[in-house]
């Protein structure tokens, strides 16, 4: 006796599939505050929340700050560009010293050296800025 299988495809049965169904009636000011509250845990069922909810799960609430994301970016951006002139300095000293004379490369290497001075300074400035953004956003 040859055995039929009904089901031909789709997605595997569950052992324990979810059936049984509840409503619920939620005026405007609740439903606001459920939605906000939903929205902030960052589940993406509502189901879901509403039953960790119920049974006592930990309510975690997921925020994420938007001028600490952008702060990042931009300090990825600057980096990138001061590795960029980091490879051009190399370059540069290269350049100098076999396309021109002795006296005009140093004098060359002295204003380069000024300008380099300048970057140490901008980037102390980037470091310090970026331990006070840990410290007033990172670690709340």
């Amino acid at each position: 006796m040859e055995t039929r299988r009904t089901n031909k495809g789709g997605r595997p049965a569950l052992a324990d599939p979810a059936k049984h169904r509840h409503v619920l009636y939620l005026n405007d000011r609740e439903n606001a505050r459920f939605l906000l509250q939903w929205e902030q845990s960052g589940v993406t069922s509502k189901s879901r929340f509403i039953a960790a909810r119920l049974f006592g799960e930990p309510f975690r609430v997921v925020k994420v700050e938007k001028t600490a994301v952008e702060y990042c970016a931009k300090l990825t951006e600057f980096y990138a560009q001061f590795r960029a002139v980091a490879v051009n300095y190399n370059q540069v000293v290269k350049a100098l010293h076999s396309n021109f004379s002795e006296k005009k490369a140093l004098a060359f290497l002295y204003k380069l050296e000024k300008a380099t001075t300048e970057l140490a300074v901008l980037n102390r400035q980037v470091i310090d800025l970026t331990n006070e953004c840990k410290e007033l956003w990172l670690l709340k």
